[in-house]
Order: C-alpha cells, then sequence, then structure tokens
C-alpha cells in the first residue's frame, strides 16, 4: 500500500520520481507551544525580533530571534516556526472538517463526504487497530512466505506496486523529456529502507551508527510480526546485505539532481534487453500499462535488479519483500508497529521525541489519500475568491520582474535572452486548487477496517496515475493536494503551483500589506520562478523539452555564476567538520537568491503610483520585506534533523535559507544602512548574483 506516514515526512514524499523541483514546506504538527508578538500591523511581528541583534550582523536571529527564544520546539517535531504553526493551523481546519463528516453516516455511498467521513472514523479507531495487531499483515506475509519460483516473485513485485510499495524499483506516470505532450512510464530506483546510498555505505561515524541503528529496527519489526528473535536477526543481517547491493549501484543526491543522469528513453524492447530476468510483459499486463517506449532512471541500478533476481536465492528475496512490506504499511498497523517506526525515523534521524497526536496522524493519511475530497472541503471553507485574485496579480507581477530582469543582463548574449524569454512567456501558474476534482470512483472505504481502507484507496491512486500512461498530458492535473502547505515547479509542463494550504498568514493574506505579503509568499512565487531558470530547469526549454537552448558562451558565463552559489554554501556549517554540499543545494539556493531579488523588484513596482506604505514600529516598508522573509523562514531546527538535511535535502537549513541570500543582495543592504565590512554583506569580488 501507499505508505502511510507516522508523521511528517522530511519532504512530505511529495516530490515527483521525475525532476519536479519543489520548494518543500512540510505542514508542522501540534501548535502546543505558545506564540509571542502578535501579528502586528498585518503580518509583520514586530514583537518577535530580537532588537538585541545588529539585522547587519546576523539577520536570522534578527528578525525572530525572540519568537524562537519564547517557542521551543514541541516534542513531537523537528521544526519550529511561525510558518509551522501556519501549518498547524490547516490541520485544525481539516480536522474540524473531518471531525464533521465522519459525525454523519447519512452521506450518499461513494460521495467524497462518505468516503472521507468514514476512512477518518476507522483511523481514528485507534482500539480497534490495536486489537488486530498484526493480524492484518499476515495473509501478504504469508503469501511471501509461500513463493517458490521466479514468476511467484514477479507476481509479488506487481502485487506491491499496484498499491503503490515501491521495491525494488517503481513505475510512475511522467511526461516525456523529449515530448512533454506525452506521458511515458518511468522506472526509478527504490526499495532502500534508509535515507539514501550513502547510509549504507559512507564510512563516518554517523553513517556507521545509523547502520546499527538501523538493523536494529529492521529485527525489531521482524520480531513484531512474530519473528522470533534469532531468525529477526538473521534476517535483519540478510535485509540490510541486500539492500547494500542496490545502494551500491544507486546514484548519489547530487548526481540525481542532474536531469540527464536520469534521462535514458528506451523502447520496450530494450527494457527486455536490460532486465531479462524479468517478465516485463506480463508486468506492464498486471499495471495496465502500454508496452511502449519508456525511461529508466537509473539503468545500472536495474541491471543490479536482474543480477540479484539470477543470482539470489528466492529466500533471500523473501526476507527483502517481507520488509519492504512491513516498512511500508507500519502506519497502517497497530501502535507498536508505528511506535517502532517512529523510534528509528523520526525520534533517531530527526530528534522528535514524541508522536504526533492520532488524530493529527489520520488528517494527514486522509489528505495523503482522499487529498481532492478533503481538499475541496477546505477550499470552500478557507480560501475565498478575492485570495486567489490577490495572488493572480502577484504572480504577475513577479513574471514582469522576472522578464524585466532578464531583458537587462549584461552577461547573457541576446539570442539566448530570446529564449529566455520565450520558456518565461509559457508559464503557467496554477493557483489555489484545481479547476477539475477526482471522484474517486469506485473506491470502497469500510468504518470498521482502516488496513483495507488504505488499500483500497492506495489501489485507486495507483491506477489512476498508470491510466495516464501512453496518452496525452492533462495539463489540469496537480502533484499536491489543496491543503498542502507546499508549492512546486515542474519544468516538464513550465507550471508554478501554488496550493490553497500555502497560502494563508503569515505567508500570505489579503488582510496583509503589500511588504508582507511580496516578503514572504512572494518570495516563494519568485523561487518557483527561479526553478525554471536554475542549474535544473535552465536545461528544459519553452516546450518542457530537456534540451540546451544556450550559447555556450552564456551556458559558461551562468555556470559560472552558480559556481559562486556552491562556493559559498560549502562554507555554511552546521556543526564542526558539517557542513552543506553546495552543489546539492545550488538549485534551492539560486531559487532563493532570485526569489528575493525579483519579489522586492515587484514589490517596489507594485507600489508605482501609490502612497507609500506605513512605516512600523520605525521599521520602513523596505525593511518589513525583508523582515518577512526572515520570519517566514525563521525555523528552529533540532540538530539531528540538521545531519539528515545536510546529507540528502536539496534545500540548505533555515538559517543560512535567511542569510544565503539576503547577503548577497544590494538591497538589503540599503534596507538596513550596512556598512561594507557588515557580516550580512558580502563583498564586491564574493556577492553572487544569477538572476
Amino acid at each position: 500500500m501507499i505508505r502511510i506516514e507516522t508523521t511528517d515526512s522530511e519532504e512530505q514524499r511529495m516530490r515527483s520520481q521525475r525532476a519536479v523541483f519543489i520548494f518543500m514546506l512540510p505542514i508542522a504538527a501540534a501548535a502546543s507551544a505558545t506564540t509571542s508578538g502578535a501579528m502586528d500591523q498585518r503580518g509583520v511581528a514586530v514583537g518577535d525580533l530580537n532588537r538585541a541583534i545588529d539585522p547587519c550582523s546576523d539577520f536570522f536571529e534578527y528578525a525572530n530571534g525572540t519568537w524562537r527564544a519564547q517557542n521551543p520546539i514541541p516534542p513531537f517535531m523537528d521544526r519550529w516556526s511561525r510558518r509551522w504553526a501556519s501549518g498547524e493551523l490547516n490541520k485544525d481546519q481539516l480536522h474540524e472538517i473531518l471531525e464533521n463528516v465522519s459525525s454523519r453516516r447519512d452521506w450518499p455511498a461513494g460521495g467524497p463526504e462518505r468516503l472521507m467521513g468514514d476512512a477518518y472514523a476507522a483511523c481514528m479507531d485507534q482500539t480497534a487497530i490495536d486489537t488486530l495487531g498484526a493480524a492484518p499483515a499476515q495473509p501478504m506475509l504469508l503469501e511471501i512466505e509461500a513463493i517458490k519460483s521466479p514468476a511467484d516473485l514477479q507476481k509479488m513485485i506487481e502485487r506491491f506496486h499496484a498499491v503503490g510499495i515501491a521495491a525494488p524499483f517503481g513505475l510512475a506516470a511522467s511526461p516525456d523529456n523529449h515530448d512533454p505532450t506525452r506521458v511515458i512510464a518511468d522506472v526509478f530506483a527504490a526499495g532502500l529502507g534508509m535515507p539514501d546510498r550513502d547510509y549504507y555505505l559512507k564510512p563516518e561515524p554517523r553513517f556507521v551508527e545509523a547502520r546499527e541503528k538501523y538493523r536494529a529496527h529492521v529485527k525489531n519489526m521482524f520480531a513484531l510480526a512474530g519473528v522470533d528473535a534469532a531468525d529477526a536477526l538473521a534476517a535483519s543481517d540478510r535485509v540490510f546485505a541486500f539492500e547494500k547491493t542496490f545502494a551500491e549501484a544507486s546514484l548519489d543526491n547530487v548526481a540525481l539532481r542532474d536531469p540527464a543522469a536520469t534521462d535514458h528513453k528506451v523502447e520496450f524492447s530494450q527494457l527486455r534487453k536490460l532486465v531479462p530476468h524479468f517478465d516485463w510483459e506480463n508486468y506492464f499486463r498486471a499495471m495496465k500499462v502500454p508496452q511502449s517506449a519508456l525511461n529508466v532512471q537509473q539503468p545500472k541500478f536495474m541491471k543490479e535488479v536482474d543480477r540479484q533476481l539470477a543470482k539470489s536465492p528466492i529466500s533471500t528475496w523473501k526476507t527483502y519483500l517481507k520488509w519492504q512490506f512491513l516498512h511500508a504499511v507500519s502506519g497502517a498497523l497497530s501502535s507498536p508497529f508505528e511506535e517502532a517506526s517512529f523510534a528509528f525515523y523520526r525520534r533517531y534521524l530527526s530528534g522528535q521525541t514524541e508522536m504526533k497526536p492520532r488524530w493529527k496522524r489520520c488528517v494527514q493519511n486522509i489528505d495523503a489519500l482522499l487529498g481532492d475530497a478533503l481538499g475541496r472541503k477546505y477550499v470552500e471553507a478557507h480560501f475565498p475568491p478575492d485570495a486567489k485574485a490577490r495572488m493572480q496579480e502577484m504572480v504577475k507581477n513577479i513574471l514582469l520582474a522576472m522578464k524585466d530582469t532578464i531583458t537587462s543582463l549584461a552577461w547573457m548574449g541576446d539570442d539566448t535572452k530570446k529564449k529566455a524569454l520565450a520558456k518565461l512567456a509559457t508559464f503557467n501558474p496554477k493557483i489555489g486548487y484545481p479547476d477539475t476534482w477526482k471522484t474517486y470512483a469506485g473506491v470502497v472505504v469500510k468504518r470498521g477496517s482502516f488496513w483495507d481502507d488504505v488499500e483500497a484507496a492506495s489501489r485507486w491512486n495507483v491506477a489512476d496515475s498508470n491510466a495516464t500512461i501512453g496518452k496525452p498530458v492533462d495539463r489540469g492535473r496537480w502533484g499536491m493536494t489543496p491543503p498542502t502547505s507546499n508549492a512546486y515547479y515542474n519544468p516538464l509542463l513550465n507550471e508554478i503551483v501554488f496550493p490553497a494550504g500555502i497560502l494563508q498568514p503569515p505567508a500570505f493574506s489579503v488582510e496583509e500589506t503589500d511588504a508582507a505579503n511580496y516578503g514572504a509568499i512572494g518570495v516563494v512565487i519568485g523561487h518557483e520562478i527561479s526553478h525554471g531558470f536554475d542549474d535544473q530547469g535552465a536545461q528544459y526549454d519553452a516546450q518542457g523539452k530537456l534540451n540546451n537552448w544556450w550559447t555556450s558562451a552564456d551556458l559558461k558565463k551562468f555556470q559560472a555564476r552558480g559556481q559562486c552559489v556552491v562556493d559559498q554554501f560549502e562554507s555554511c556549517f552546521i556543526e564542526p567538520g558539517i557542513h552543506h554540499n553546495g552543489k546539492l543545494v545550488l538549485g534551492e539556493s539560486i531559487g532563493d537568491l532570485a526569489g528575493a531579488k525579483l519579489a522586492f523588484l515587484a514589490y517596489r513596482k507594485s507600489r508605482e503610483g501609490k502612497p507609500p506604505e506605513a512605516t512600523i514600529d520605525g521599521l520602513t516598508p523596505e525593511q518589513q520585506f525583508f523582515i518577512a522573509w526572515g520570519q517566514w523562514r525563521g525555523d528552529a531546527t533540532r540538530p539531528e534533523t540538521q545531519r539528515t538535511m545536510i546529507q540528502g535535502d536539496p534545500h540548505p537549513i533555515a538559517k543560512y535559507r535567511v542569510i544565503g541570500p539576503l547577503s548577497n543582495l544590494p538591497a538589503f543592504q540599503q534596507a538596513f544602512d550596512c556598512k561594507a565590512d557588515a557580516p550580512m554583506v558580502r563583498s564586491a569580488e564574493k556577492r553572487c548574483e544569477v538572476w
């Protein structure tokens, strides 16, 4: 089944398996912490400022250091700030919706209210779930144990994929890199229980420790499923050794950022030759996918899959599949399974000390399984038409700022400028919610079994996605649900998407000043636009094709400007000996740098012909703009989470997402009258500017 998270994952697991570059903003957990400094003057929280700090020395601490000091991270969170509290409000609102619809049993059968109400009620029945223990998983575990032949093994992999368990590889629907008007099958590497390959391979003590903790976790999960201690230990050893072979054949996180590294379009016959020990005809038939051209993201990985199909005994595969199954479904099983998964993935890797309350996990699960049904209710209640109109105006202004920026670039030649402007002209903004809602027709949900509900909804979502393969792209589909507090850019469709869930205070409100709106959500808008022109997005043309549209001279200049950003973030340490990988965070850092610049330009442009906005508590509108960004991005982050982010997250930690881009902007220096040698001002020789 599609994995049901017991808590917010590092990036909500929302990114496409293809190169969709997303500004990730997980929804927050419970708001038990107090808040200081009300949202003064419609958006700028002056009470959150740490006035004892010079903004030119440490703007991250100045912008909302007081708020962080008075609001420690809740025990069930890995990060905390006003934006996380905003995400928590989303959960409260979704909770109210689900409580209301689940309180009635007379909704029309198959309708959205009936589906999400019954699924939520089943999820909330903790007593029934705990009473069952491991029983719901036992039939599948017995089927895995009954595997006797390669044909049986293949059928089990098909069973996994039909409900969204991607092991040892996965299949997704994606626009074709070379003809993005068509959807093709995309075979991707999967099936690792740890965050990425380096956790299996690197010799540093923190990775060695993680491997030991992971093996203990796998052993514990087998024991919970009824395996005796000695066999559970042996199973853990086999799982780790088996996954390590796949890790060794996988690309690392930096390599995965290059779209060309995962662009391997092949004919169906070539796939058969690449992985001859797998019956692809039967597999594609089972997935109801046409046997046509497709993409294989990591051919080396798939060759290793083939090698293991030919080499490894069935017993090893059975142990591996049992683990992958337990790993995927732990959130739909009883409390001991949830708690065991939480202990490794959240307590150890992220530093959280408590699980979120059951109702919060259930809200999150219903959003993941039936997001359009829940999202429609959310939008009706919490996203008025005037909010969409205000956002559309802001997006238009920031796109115009990007147009002006490209036109005025001194380092880019006319030929490249024309193509850059042509790409900008094809940007498709999506705001709030889709025009057409999924109906979930055919999904059967019962109050008596959360396990069955998860399987039914997961199967429907997989089939719904697979049904698009081989057909023209439906540009009306969304990659996130409307209540999601996040945003993304898709290079293949050249679209920027802002769900209603992110369009809430303190990011955005029709009641806030332009300075606050442009400084928060405006920078996010600029960030997403910039993804179309970062080191990854710049490889896609105006039609969404993976195609070089740069002159060689301009490309070299662009790459040199990117290297400046790489070098800056290589010097950003979270603790002695551990610093950001500049190449890993390059795209997101270009997005933040350009986003702040574009939003500021658009803000200034939006005020032309209007009276200047008010100075608030001695803060000019320009200062408020930058404070809004510092407060929006001002997360307190647990050390464990920072280490995990440094390893695999393409986003820098919050501190450097504030300090990094602003220290490069002359507009920031001017707004706060910073001296040339101030820590928040990079010298002219070191200053980075890509767009």
